[in-house]
């Protein structure tokens, strides 16, 4: 029976069976835990604000394997984690489809101007039906480029294709065709080559009647070029599920942005996504403790080095 520490609470049954095998100690803040109660454990199920780098790993002698609670592994150190043999899981796939649909309904947020009408609305505004009030641009015949079409991003092509879009796609390496767009959508990982990948030349090659998506990595945007181009309107609005940091702090001054909403990293948030991902991660976990390849594992060779 192992220590395993899992850094949030999981309203869901995964969790009984990780209990059925070994001793477990749940998180039961909102707010991520301190870095020492993630040391000196032998198993970690850990969420993307939970940093599992160098230190918290040579400080768990006994560590034996690292599930996340995500697709990304951003918060593993995971070179450091191979280098001790240690196996890191996350949860890739079972998202994909609640993304894409976050993603398309962002747009129409935006392009519709829902959060506008609905504060027009709860301020007693609606007076009267006016055929120039809140006029906003339609999905339908709207270029949108996919900048990388992986997973996520196929599934938000076939989707806005759905609604008369047309899809261009950015992969890894190819050029921005960002004068061409109506909306620009990021589903690329977080690396090297994509941390701002959108900054202040990027979105002012955009058309400034275009908009931005983002629920990749909030990195991947430059924040203070987002804020001066949407004072500037430079673009005509934006809408984030991810930011940097996570959470953004209440004072940030690109929360008082125009034309921009901004949602709590739900792009997972819901009851069927969030329990098919505790129950992968529960698997990566109890199979990375029997000392057996993860279901879905990052580093496979991390068993060889054992």
């Amino acid at each position: 029976m192992a220590r395993v520490f899992v850094a949030r609470e999981l309203p869901f049954p995964a969790l009984d069976r990780l209990r059925a095998e070994h001793e477990v100690e749940v998180w039961p803040e909102r707010l991520p835990p301190p870095r020492d109660r993630l040391e000196d454990r032998e198993g970690l199920l850990t969420l993307l604000t939970d940093p599992v780098d160098a230190a918290v790993i040579s400080a768990s002698p006994g560590l034996r394997a690292i599930s996340n609670y995500a697709v990304g592994v951003d918060n593993v150190d995971v070179e450091a984690a191979t280098a001790r043999g240690i196996p890191v899981g996350n949860t890739p796939g079972v998202l994909t489809e609640s993304t894409a649909d976050l993603a398309v309904a962002l747009m129409l947020a935006l392009m519709r101007r829902l959060p506008e009408a609905q504060a027009a609305v709860r301020a007693g505004e609606w007076l009267t039906w006016e055929p120039a009030r809140l006029l906003g641009r339609d999905l339908h015949r709207s270029t949108v480029l996919v900048v990388g079409p992986g997973r996520i991003g196929k599934a938000v092509a076939r989707r806005v294709q759905g609604f008369g879009a047309r899809v261009i796609e950015a992969g890894r390496g190819d050029p921005l065709p960002l004068a061409e767009a109506d909306v620009v959508t990021l589903h690329c990982p977080l690396t090297d080559e994509t941390r701002g990948l959108i900054g202040a030349a990027e979105l002012a090659a955009m058309k400034p009647d275009a908009y931005l998506v983002n629920t990749a990595r909030g990195p991947i945007v430059d924040h203070a070029a987002l804020l001066d181009a949407l004072r500037g309107g430079e673009i005509a609005g934006a809408a984030l599920d991810v930011t940097e940091p996570e959470p953004l702090p209440a004072d940030d001054p690109l929360l008082d942005a125009p034309n921009l909403i901004v949602v709590p990293h739900v792009a997972s948030a819901t009851h069927a996504t969030r329990a098919a991902m505790a129950d992968m991660a529960v698997d990566n976990l109890l199979a990375g403790l029997r000392g057996e390849p993860m279901p879905h594992c990052v580093n496979a060779q991390a068993l060889s080095r054992r």
